[in-house]
């Protein structure tokens, strides 16, 4: 599967659980972090999450269904990519169209905001997640050998790369002088 894909090319989702996505907030932590604890071995405390979200170029979002949170992101805004850095989904509400909404929101900001990609590091054992993110339009580019500093790990650099002709129609600057 091409990384260039455009959002129709992508493996069509269908969700079964529709979420709203949203700006994570202070109360959302206790949830984010039992999801956390509940889909990594390795796993982000508090203080990792927080330490993180006081970056400028840092943001976390959360999905919700009915005021509950059963996923998370957090990623960092840069000049032409975003760089996920930590994506989960509460384990019992996987395959059910989340994380693909959560991937949906991320690709939509491309357009909007004149980046060309997304960017994230999966562990080579989370096979889950690599076939995941494959479906979802990424591609693995590069092997990072021994990337994780609480093992010995490689890791795969996957990355989403919006085509060219894609971001023509929405980065072309509009003369709105010149249409009169």
């Amino acid at each position: 599967m091409s990384s260039g894909q455009s959002q129709q090319q992508r493996a069509p989702h269908k969700p079964t659980l529709s979420v709203q996505i949203r700006w994570m907030i202070r109360r959302d932590m206790a949830e984010v972090l039992d999801i956390e604890r509940d889909s990594f071995e390795f796993n982000w405390t508090e203080e990792d999450f927080l330490s993180c979200l006081r970056q400028r170029n840092c943001i976390g979002m959360v999905a919700e269904h009915e005021g509950r949170v059963c996923g998370f992101m957090i990623y960092e805004l840069h000049k032409t990519r975003l760089h996920i850095l930590n994506f989960a989904v509460e384990p019992g509400r996987r395959r059910l169209g989340i994380g693909a909404q959560m991937v949906e929101k991320l690709i939509n900001k491309l357009s909007q905001q004149r980046r060309h990609e997304i960017v994230l590091e999966v562990r080579e054992t989370n096979l889950p997640a690599q076939l995941f993110f494959q479906t979802q339009g990424f591609r693995a580019v590069q092997v990072l050998r021994n990337h994780y500093h609480d093992s010995a790990e490689d890791a795969y650099l996957m990355q989403y790369r919006m085509e060219v002709d894609e971001l023509a129609n929405d980065s072309d600057p509009v003369n709105r002088i010149a249409s009169l």
